[in-house]
């Protein structure tokens, strides 16, 4: 069972694992995700396993923090991503989501967002 990090009213937010790796394959490949975020090359379950291990995982490992899975709460349903990411490019920890083309207008990438800087303020053991 992956690590749970947050819950809100609606969702739940997790560790990504492996096991996700067909969610990951699909919002990679979402034409905003492409246009916004950037191709990242992951075109096979694979890629997205690899994905998985060399960013999120990795980002854990090394920081104790990054993207986690966003599910709703009462379904289990994988709807997007949202999490605090590192980048080298920038001196201090960035926020980062996206979410499946169903999901959003819903107010749920402001809801995990929301959750994810109050996490953030608070110290990492």
């Amino acid at each position: 069972m992956t690590m749970r990090v947050l819950e809100t009213e609606r969702l739940v937010l997790r560790r990504l694992s492996v096991e996700d790796s067909e969610f990951i394959l699909e919002i990679l490949n979402d034409p905003l995700w492409l246009r916004f975020i950037g191709d990242k090359g992951v075109r096979t379950l694979d890629d997205a396993r690899e994905y998985i291990l060399k960013n999120p995982v990795a980002m854990y490992e090394r920081f104790g923090f990054g993207l986690y899975l966003v599910e709703l709460k009462e379904k289990s349903v994988s709807i997007g991503i949202c999490g605090l990411i590192k980048r080298d490019s920038l001196e201090d920890v960035d926020i980062g989501f996206a979410f499946l083309p169903k999901f959003r207008g819903k107010g749920y990438a402001y809801e995990s967002a929301s959750a994810v800087m109050m996490y953030g303020e608070e110290p990492l053991a």
